[in-house]
C-alpha cells in the first residue's frame, strides 16, 4: 500500500501543494532510466512489433485479521507449475515465470513471437505464523495463500479500551 504525502511549497505569496506518491526508489530509478532511454532512441527501446515489452509485476492483497494473514496474488496466464511459494520465519517469498510463445502462418508469412518474464514478490510479516498450517491454492489465475498466525500471536492479542474524555 503506498503512502501519500502532500508537500507544500511557499514562495511569493502562493503556497500550491502537490500530491506524491511514494513508491519503491529502485522502482522510481528504473522508469526514470527507462523514460531517458525512451527519449534518447525515440520510443525504440522496449517495442517489438509495435507492441511494448514491460516488466510482469503482479498485484497484490494482504489481509491481516485476527487468526491469520491472508494473501491473494493475481497471476494471469501461469500454470501452478511455474509458481513458487516459500516461507520463511520473516517472510513470504512469491517467485514465478511466464512464457508465452505465439506462431502464425499464412499463405505469404510466417510469424513467430516469444516472450519470457520472471518475477519476485516479498512480503515482509508482521508477526510469527504457523509454517505447518500454511497452505496455497491456485484458480482461475489468482493465487491464494493462508497463514495461520501461531498460537502465541493469537493469545498475545489485547484490545486496549478507549476512553471518551
Amino acid at each position: 500500500m503506498a503512502r501519500k504525502d502532500i508537500e507544500v511549497q511557499k514562495g511569493a505569496g502562493q503556497v500550491p501543494a502537490e500530491r506524491r506518491v511514494l513508491t519503491n526508489p529502485f522502482h522510481e530509478f528504473r522508469q526514470e532510466m527507462d523514460r531517458l532511454m525512451e527519449n534518447f532512441f525515440g520510443g525504440f527501446v522496449g517495442h517489438h512489433f509495435g507492441r511494448r515489452s514491460d516488466a510482469f509485476v503482479p498485484q497484490v492483497d494482504v489481509v491481516d485479521s485476527e487468526k491469520e494473514i491472508k494473501v491473494s496474488v493475481e497471476l494471469p496466464g501461469l500454470d501452478e507449475k511455474d509458481i513458487e511459494v516459500t516461507l520463511t520465519r520473516e517472510a513470504l517469498t512469491i517467485k514465478g515465470e511466464k512464457k508465452e510463445e505465439k506462431e502464425e502462418k499464412g499463405k505469404n508469412y510466417y510469424r513467430s513471437e516469444r516472450s519470457y518474464g520472471s518475477f519476485t514478490r516479498t512480503i515482509p510479516l508482521p508477526v510469527d505464523v504457523d509454517a505447518e498450517k500454511a497452505g496455497a491454492s491456485f484458480k482461475k489465475g489468482v493465487l491464494m495463500v493462508k497463514l495461520p498466525k501461531t498460537k502465541q500471536v493469537i493469545s498475545e492479542t489485547k484490545k486496549v479500551t478507549v476512553k471518551a474524555e
